[in-house]
């Protein structure tokens, strides 16, 4: 059993204010697998404190003392890429073989890579005329990460932190705390300097809310619920401070007539179901021509059958657990108000996969003649259910993928590249899938509507970590 008891503060371990112990449930099968402290504010305001100390000499580091701590955090990151991957399945059960290894903990070291490349010719500096233009740190930032990606979470706002001179405060979530331990570990062996980066664990109404309102915080940076952003925000508006927010999706994959579509729809369905349906940018929402709806069906239940559920552990298993009792039961409510509401069960349902009596496991599920205004068409699910909507016309199809309150992914298949590429433009969304393709982490990550505010990621993830100054005059008369 891990014990993540102690917080990191000024480069060091150290014990809780005040003892409050929480087990961490291990979600596939549902004993204790570690147990962390729940932070208070004192703890918010000692680690605060160490990071506006750092702040004062590590903003002024230079661009190669930044790149070289930067390398040394991948240097220590790959040497500890395997803990990475075991922690991860163990807090939130992502099958390690198919999942934890090859897809999530490599994604928190791609961050890293991304930040260094960047970085060496990032423009901080430019004249405009006679004024000078300076990107420089903004300061204190208050990072707080989610369950589901937690290595990519913590890193893609870690790495740009610490390329763009920042200091921070990290909470990870309380659910999947393990990954965010062996982070702040990999961060100390590579060399970062006492202060500059300090992780306090604990919930997101106390530590979480305690560092988003603290005045001695520059930005908080927080990926979550929509839900729970706004709260963020509100708590934050008080002392004005720079907000970055990467919350929810219910993002629309629209299947276009003449798309090859064994290919769309499996990797649609494919997408969706990958880490357990754990993901703010699955296409849960899928428009199809209503002529090819049995089709679709047929080919889709056909890939779910191939799903294999199970032990994390398992070299077999595709699919693990949901991260907790909490999300599992809210799953399985939503499965059975799509049944009430009407929509057509293709496949799964509610109850644990046949031959599973304990663990956090949910059927992968498909529902079929699903309309827009249903709930489980409304609701981010967060979990393996695709929702199949048949649409007549593409201009009914653009209306049905903008018609949410989300906008933080889309995913467009074509019969050809130039077709599918016109659909996307016509989708309020921050990101957009072309014929399958994937993501790229030197692009930019976020959405428009209440899927959040700013960007991260690649050079714009930088951006969020940056003032502005202008000097006028800097360059004479």
């Amino acid at each position: 059993m891990r014990d993540c008891t102690t917080f990191y503060i000024d480069g060091q371990w150290v014990a809780p204010a005040e003892p409050r112990r929480l087990d961490v449930i291990n979600p596939a099968t549902e004993a204790v697998a570690g147990v962390i402290s729940l932070g208070s504010s004192a703890d918010v305001d000692r680690a605060v404190a160490a990071a506006q100390r750092a702040f004062e000499k590590y903003s002024r580091a230079t661009r190669a003392e930044r790149m070289a701590l930067l390398q040394s955090v991948i240097d220590a990151y790959k040497r500890r890429m395997d803990d990475m991957a075991l922690a991860i399945s163990e807090e939130m059960g992502a099958p390690l073989a198919k999942v934890a290894r090859p897809q999530q903990a490599p994604s928190g070291l791609g961050h890293f890579m991304v930040a260094l490349g960047i970085l060496k010719d990032f423009e901080f500096e430019k004249m405009q005329g006679t004024t000078q233009i300076v990107r420089e740190p903004v300061g204190v930032c208050g990072l707080i990460t989610p369950w589901n990606w937690p290595a990519n979470q913590i890193a893609c706002k870690v790495a740009p932190a610490l390329a763009c001179g920042c200091t921070m405060v990290l909470k990870p979530s309380e659910i999947a705390p393990f990954s965010g331990h062996v982070m702040a570990e990999i961060l100390h062996e590579a060399g970062v300097p006492p202060g500059v980066f300090n992780l306090v664990d604990g919930d997101g109404p106390t530590v979480g809310a305690a560092l988003a309102a603290h005045p001695g915080i520059d930005m908080v940076s927080f990926t979550g619920s929509t839900r729970a952003g706004i709260l963020v925000d509100k708590a934050a508006a008080d002392t004005v401070k720079k907000v970055s927010l990467e919350l929810g999706g219910k993002s629309p994959n629209i299947i276009l007539d003449g798309a090859p579509l064994e290919q769309a729809v499996a990797h649609g369905v494919l997408v969706m179901m990958n880490n357990t349906g754990q993901s703010c940018n699955a296409p849960s929402r899928m428009l199809v021509p209503r002529k090819h709806l049995a089709q679709v069906e047929a080919i889709a239940a056909a890939v779910v059958a191939k799903i294999v559920v199970g032990d994390p552990a398992d070299p077999q298993t595709t699919m693990g657990p949901q991260s907790s009792e909490a999300q599992w039961r809210k799953v399985q409510g939503l499965i059975e108000q799509g049944i009430r509401e009407g929509a057509k069960l293709v496949c799964g349902g509610p109850g644990r996969p046949e031959g599973i009596a304990r663990g956090f496991y949910t059927r992968p599920t498909i529902f079929s003649n699903v309309t827009n205004d249903m709930t489980i068409a409304r609701e981010e699910i967060f979990g393996p259910v695709l929702c199949i909507l048949p649409y007549d016309t593409e201009d009914e199809a653009i209306r049905i993928a903008n018609d949410t309150p989300y906008g933080l992914s889309a995913y467009v298949f074509g019969d050809t590249h130039e077709h599918a590429m016109a659909m996307g433009s016509r989708i309020r969304a921050g990101n957009v899938h072309i014929n399958g393709a994937n993501l790229d982490t030197r692009g930019s990550f976020g959405g428009y509507k209440q899927s959040g505010l700013g960007r991260e990621w690649g050079a714009f993830g930088f951006e969020e970590f940056l003032e502005v100054k202008s000097v006028f005059g800097a360059g004479g008369g």
